[in-house]
């Protein structure tokens, strides 16, 4: 996503989160589209944009499509894919620079939760609105409260993954340790990543990561300081209303301009 802290799982990201249903999300991104603009955008901006899986989706649907993400692995898996002339960007979520406005900013699987402090919030959601075409569309997601004190919580995880067949067959196991502080709304995500080498031995790396929680105020807040207008917050791809069990929040907003 937008952060540094992909280092590790850049290689294999893409094989860890394959049950991720990317073509209904961006059916969700086009019924948006529809919804609050008065045509189809020219240019996409994909914000925080990891090794470009939404990217390359919208991209094969015809939209024109910049991706911009702060980890320097993460776009290198996603330069080494089919790129269909997507332009990728290696600048921070926080303080990127277009030479231009784009009709539409997304930016998906919770990278606005990497964002750590109000104030670097603030920072990116203005940025997106500077680079907005007047009433531009920018849609986002977050991890809700309810996702972080629950499902994540002190809770552990295992991920795993096979690929390849008969000598070339290969294992990745991802242990996952979770640590949500809610004085700080603070999680830490501790990650061991074990990699089945041809020997049979498996190469261990780990990284951490942090997410920040925010409530709905704190983001509909941030949004109207940065010159949104919210059209909607939703708990899912039907547009349905989010719910205290919801785990994830779909944010649409308008870049409203003088």
């Amino acid at each position: 996503m937008g952060c540094e802290g992909y280092s590790a799982l850049a290689p294999v990201y893409e094989r860890l989160g394959e049950e991720i249903d990317y073509a209904s999300w961006a059916d969700f991104i086009e019924s948006c589209f529809q919804k609050y603009l008065s045509g189809r955008p020219s240019l996409v901006l994909d914000l925080a944009c990891g090794t470009g899986r939404m990217t390359r989706e919208l991209s094969g649907r015809g939209y024109d499509m910049i991706g911009i993400d702060g980890s320097a692995e993460m776009l290198s898996e996603a330069c080494q894919k089919e790129r269909k002339g997507i332009l990728y960007l290696l600048q921070d979520m926080r303080s990127f620079e277009l030479y231009g406005t784009v009709g539409a900013v997304t930016c998906c699987l919770d990278s606005v939760n990497y964002l750590l402090t109000e104030k670097d919030l603030t920072a990116c959601f203005s940025l997106v609105h500077n680079y907005l075409d007047p009433d531009g569309l920018f849609l986002f997601d977050v991890n809700t409260p309810y996702k972080f004190e629950t499902i994540y919580g002190q809770n552990a995880y295992i991920l795993e993954d096979s690929f390849g067949k008969g000598k070339n067959a290969k294992n990745i196991y991802c242990g996952w340790q979770n640590c949500y502080d809610k004085t700080t709304r603070i999680c830490d995500f501790d990650l061991s990543l074990f990699e089945e080498q041809p020997d049979g031995s498996y190469f261990r790396s780990a990284e951490h990561q942090q997410e920040r929680c925010y409530s709905m105020d704190e983001l509909k807040t941030a949004l109207e300081k940065s010159g949104f207008e919210i059209l909607g917050v939703f708990a899912d791809y039907q547009f349905s209303a989010p719910t205290k069990t919801a785990e994830r929040w779909y944010f649409a907003a308008r870049a409203k301009k003088s």
